[in-house]
């Protein structure tokens, strides 16, 4: 007879325990500080699966042939809203999980292109981080620097957030 699994969360002692993995409050941010998420390589795969989902099927992302013929780049543009996405998501990784409420609005800037076999990560610096006039929650904003595995930023973006604040 196999041993069932216990139920999590219902055993004595575990409720007081921390989850890993939990996001930043507002309040445990401050102006000037900084941090870099993990780095991810951008794959065909991923282009593929990314352009046809949202419909993006611009030959400049669907037909080799063409980008061999016609691209300046030389090799398979990533579309510069998945880079975003993908940034997002690393930053939902490390940042965010079951602290951030809203995203609020962002500038987005394309600065080079990011290609398949391209290596990515976020550099990110707070740059506001305060109080809203309902408690329990604030504004963040950071500037983030998509950087490619050559050291060149790739895209920047400042995205202002509303986070839960540290439980009182």
């Amino acid at each position: 007879m196999s041993k069932e699994a216990p139920n999590v969360g219902q055993e004595q002692g575990w409720d007081d325990v921390k989850v890993q993995g939990t996001g930043w409050y507002w309040d445990d941010l401050t102006v000037g500080q900084r941090f870099r998420t993990l780095a991810r390589t951008i794959t065909e795969a991923d282009i593929t699966m990314f352009v046809g989902v949202t419909g993006m099927v611009e030959e400049m992302f669907t037909n080799v042939e063409y980008i061999k013929a016609e691209s300046k780049i030389g090799a398979r543009p990533a579309p510069g809203s998945m880079v975003y996405c993908i940034c997002e998501g690393l930053l939902m990784q490390s940042t965010m999980q079951r602290t951030g409420m809203a995203f609020l609005e962002c500038d987005l800037r394309i600065l080079r292109p990011t290609v398949a076999g391209d290596t990515i990560q976020v550099q990110a610096e707070v740059v506001e981080a305060r109080g809203t006039s309902k408690p329990g929650r604030g504004l963040v904003r950071t500037f983030n620097r998509v950087v490619n595995q050559r050291g060149e930023v790739v895209a920047t973006y400042n995205p202002l957030r509303m986070v839960k604040g540290r439980p009182q």
